[in-house]
């Protein structure tokens, strides 16, 4: 009583009082310290129980496990595991569940597979425990598979199984898959907040904003939740406007936003260059004490002011976090090469190298494109060679890519056309558009139709290449040519 209470000093007390202990009185004493979130005290307390020579039961065990989850305790989780199956303890759904979330919450999905397939008889509880540790391990497809199989399991799914299951449709952007499940979802009358939320951002993962509105208006207790998830749709597909309106709508149904509606519409005022709007929410975040307490609201707010053009008060926003993650220096060094300032973005750079910190493969991503806008084409090659030879990365298509940009701005149309052809990695559109822009950038008709070429061949029939040829021809005035790529076009629409 006195733990459900929250008084376990209290609780403590009478269970040393006790001189009759049993298992019983030993698992309540140690759910009361999981409960309390003093789970390390709930596993210090089962080593003593241990000492008495008391046997733990399921009961005891699974609050155990529950313990190791919360700690992310892997290595003590499999000891208990190992330990019930020493003492032959039946491995009953409760224990089978509470081992899945121990080893999913820890990544490791094979151990929790290797669970769920000792199960005689499967359950919905012991189903779905396995169904959302595949997701949220990034692990879309078995989680699909093992949906799928439901027929062999003989249960129905319930609202938590649904919603994992439209987040892997999510992560795979199965639009097909998941407006099936959203019709399964509305014969079995699943209308809780966990399912709609997640079939919100469902339909906007896969771009699908007016099905994403329309679930959003059926939903009549709408949470934060639900709000933040409709407004991350278009801010994130690109209806920035329709994003705005929708917080305003938001603000009006006295729903207080939280760190991620922040995130969502400083995205939206940095897609509208709305500084005046965007700096109103920089007000709002220092007083609701968000901009200091949050890494995301901090990085959300210096990318919207890199991206409308005003890189000092990015900087004061780097400079006054207290914690920066990856992204935020991503970010910084991003901002100061949309102005034009790669000197500014090398020295971020470098802060970040005396820090201490490793750079990723993001982070050389946006140094790279820094060098590549400011035309540093000595220190673009210079990082090139660094994320080889001194962080032992593979340099990916984005870096090829931004090297290709920095030869190309700078006139280097060979000597880029040269790197393409000796690239470890076979290049995509991206990179030839990058060619591209630098042959129109010098007038090199020759070398751009060399580019939509080989765009072409990765993408064969793609109308808008035809209309990119047509654009290059007009340009060197062949206009012959653009005769011929029109009647190609006219073609290619008639098939």
């Amino acid at each position: 009583m006195y733990a459900k209470c929250g008084e376990i000093e209290c609780s403590r007390s009478v269970f040393d009082e006790n001189l009759d202990r049993n298992v019983f009185s030993w698992s309540s004493m140690i759910a009361g310290y999981v409960q309390n979130n003093l789970a390390q005290d709930g596993l210090v307390l089962f080593n003593r129980m241990r000492e008495e020579l008391i046997e733990a039961n399921q009961i005891t065990l699974g609050i155990l496990v529950h313990a190791c989850k919360k700690l992310g305790a892997l290595h003590q989780g499999k000891w208990l595991h190992g330990y019930l199956i020493k003492c032959g303890i039946e491995l009953g759904s409760y224990l089978v569940t509470a081992l899945l979330d121990l080893y999913a919450k820890c990544g490791v999905v094979r151990d929790a597979r290797s669970v769920f397939d000792e199960l005689h008889g499967i359950d919905i509880v012991s189903w779905t425990a396995m169904i959302v540790g595949y997701t949220q391990n990034g692990c879309p497809e078995e989680a699909l598979k093992l949906f799928l199989q439901k027929e062999q399991v003989a249960v129905l799914p319930n609202d938590v199984t649904i919603a994992s299951v439209f987040s892997s449709c999510s992560q795979l952007l199965n639009l097909n898959l998941g407006r099936s499940i959203h019709g399964l979802s509305i014969k079995l009358g699943s209308r809780d907040p966990i399912v709609t939320n997640s079939l919100v951002d469902f339909y906007a993962k896969c771009q699908m904003n007016r099905d994403a509105r329309y679930v959003f208006e059926t939903i009549s207790d709408r949470d934060v939740v639900a709000w933040n998830s409709i407004i991350s749709a278009f801010s994130q597909n690109g209806s920035a406007y329709e994003a705005l309106e929708l917080f305003h709508q938001m603000r009006m149904g006295s729903v207080l936003p939280d760190a991620v509606t922040l995130v969502s519409v400083l995205s939206a005022c940095a897609s509208l260059n709305a500084l005046q709007v965007g700096s109103s929410f920089h007000a709002y975040a220092v007083k609701r004490g968000l901009l200091s307490s949050n890494v995301y609201v901090g990085t959300a707010l210096l990318t919207f002011y890199a991206k409308c053009g005003d890189a000092e008060s990015a900087r004061v926003i780097f400079d006054g976090m207290d914690q920066k993650s990856t992204v935020t220096w991503s970010a910084m060094i991003s901002g100061y090469g949309i102005q034009g300032n790669g000197r500014g973005s090398l020295s971020i750079f470098g802060d970040m190298l005396k820090a201490e910190l490793k750079p990723n493969e993001e982070i050389f991503t946006s140094i790279l494109s820094a060098c590549s806008h400011t035309g540093m084409i000595g220190e673009g090659w210079r990082l090139f060679t660094m994320i080889c030879q001194d962080y032992n990365l593979v340099p990916s298509t984005k870096h090829y890519t931004c090297m290709v940009d920095l030869l190309a701005r700078a006139g280097r149309l060979k000597e880029a056309l040269d790197f393409i052809q000796k690239m470890p990695v076979k290049p995509d559109v991206s990179l030839f558009g990058a060619f591209l822009h630098g042959c129109g950038l010098h007038s090199r008709f020759d070398l751009g139709e060399l580019a939509i070429k080989r765009m072409l061949e990765l993408h064969p029939g793609e109308a808008c290449y035809y209309v990119l040829m047509c654009n290059l021809y007009a340009s060197d005035a062949s206009w012959s040519k653009v005769k011929q790529e029109k009647i190609e076009l006219c073609h290619l629409k008639d098939d």
